[in-house]
Formats: C-alpha cells, structure tokens, sequence
C-alpha cells in the first residue's frame, strides 16, 4: 500500500490503549474533544491496541465499562476528521479497513513519524 502524506495541524492524538481495560482511550478522545472544541485542529492516530477501537460493533466492556463507539461517531460535529491508524496494528488484529467504524487513512510504520512532526503538539494515550 502506498504511504500517505501526512496531516498537518495543531494537536496530534496518539491512541495506543483498547477501547476496554483502562480509561486510556476514553481520557484521549476526550482532550481532543476538549482540543477541537477550542478552536485546535485535532488529528487522531490510532496505534497498537488502540486499533481495536476503530472496529464496528463496539459494545460496553466487561463490568459495564462504557465503550467508545458513541465518542467516535460525535468526533465529526467537533470537525475531527483527520483519523488515521497504523496499518500494521491491523493486520495484526486479523481486522481489514473495511470493518472501521468511522473512515480513517491507514498508515505505514514510515509514514508515523513525518505525520508526527507535522503538528505543534503531541498527545499520547
């Protein structure tokens, strides 16, 4: 797959947790709600477990653990569309980009680290 050109802006969020387990992900989507509701142009790197997230059918955790899923779809009216997740990850989860939630760019391991340093400020979670 070719490598995409990275986004630029103000604030890149990384999401390395899954979506059950922690509050992670759920305190990372959060600050970039809180981000984007002040102005900041909020990109979303999804990695490693935090993959899972992007996955349709998302349900509440074990022992009740609010899912993320609702969190995801009001990402949209806070104009946070830059959504990418690395490739790698996945593949790995034996997931294929067609069974996201929501559209996102995938993301080559090259292509992390120029997507990084195209934003003022990094967020990781």
């Amino acid at each position: 797959m070719p490598t995409h050109a990275p986004a630029t802006g103000d604030l890149l969020v990384i999401l390395r947790h899954a979506p059950h387990g922690s509050s992670w992900l759920r305190e990372g989507l959060d600050a970039a709600l809180v981000a984007a509701a002040f102005g900041q142009a909020v990109t979303l790197l999804f990695q490693g477990d935090g993959v899972l997230s992007l996955v349709e059918g998302q349900g509440p955790g074990p022992l009740g653990q609010k899912g993320t899923a609702a969190t995801l779809d009001m990402l949209a009216m806070y104009d946070i569309e830059s959504l990418f997740y690395d490739q790698v990850a996945l593949a790995g989860f034996g997931f294929a980009p067609q069974q996201l939630q929501l559209p996102a760019t995938g993301v080559e391991a090259g292509a992390i680290a120029p997507l990084i340093a195209g934003h003022r400020l990094v967020l990781t979670f």
